[in-house]
């Protein structure tokens, strides 16, 4: 009878330690799979700015948070000669998500480039000219027009792969101005982003800049 009964207590013990052996294992594989799942979604996320549909996604991901003054930001102004400027950083947990650089050239010539970044490199530039000049009325109520230029760049490994271009006018005197929205865009053959290149790495080099100055 106490055979029995000690064979019975090995074998209880035997069953729990299985279980728990077996409880470990899955415990161990479900940690792996959430790993490679999480390696793989960032993988996934370098691969969505090779098209041209992810990086609008991206874009309107970060535009959405700009909206939403949901991202921390930093600033200067600049004075130089005939050129003045502001230049504002935008990040989410010191990762640098975008660059608005405003500016006005020559008293009748200002531009809003806006850079979306990735890995510390430009996907999408969103650029806005704008030349305003008299446009009749009288001297002591003179109307104007400005004349917008928008172009977007798409880009894929630094190089643009599309870009787009829509001009409009706004004139003081109308109340029935078009709006950006429904003007369609065309798009620019062999276009370069070289020089907005530029400007950006230029911009970059001023990234942690304190205070306000003459020339970038």
């Amino acid at each position: 009878m106490k055979n029995l009964i000690l064979i019975f207590c090995v074998f209880i013990i035997s069953s729990c330690k299985k279980e728990n052996d077996k409880s470990t294992i899955n415990s161990t594989t479900s940690q792996d799979s959430l790993s490679v799942k999480t390696d793989r979604d960032s993988s996934s996320l370098d691969q969505d700015l090779n098209t041209i549909d992810n990086i609008k996604s991206a874009y309107q991901l970060t535009n959405s948070q700009l909206l939403g003054k949901k991202l921390d930001s930093v600033s200067f102004e600049y004075d130089c000669d005939e050129s003045s400027g502001t230049v504002v950083f935008y990040s989410d947990q010191n990762d640098l998500k975008a660059i608005k650089h405003s500016y006005a050239e020559h008293s009748h010539f200002s531009s809003v480039d806006q850079y979306f970044i990735n890995d510390n490199q430009p996907y999408f530039i969103f650029q806005t000219e704008t030349v305003w000049s008299f446009d009749g009325g009288t001297t002591e109520k003179p109307e104007t027009k400005d004349d917008v230029t928008e172009k977007r760049f798409y880009i894929i490994n630094e190089k643009a792969t599309q870009c787009l271009e829509k001009k409009y006018i706004l004139k003081s005197n109308s109340s029935n101005n078009p709006k950006s929205e429904n003007v369609p865009n065309k798009e620019l053959k062999n276009c370069s982003v070289a020089d907005l290149q530029k400007t950006f790495d230029l911009l970059m080099k001023h990234k942690n800049r304190k205070g306000n100055g003459k020339c970038l």
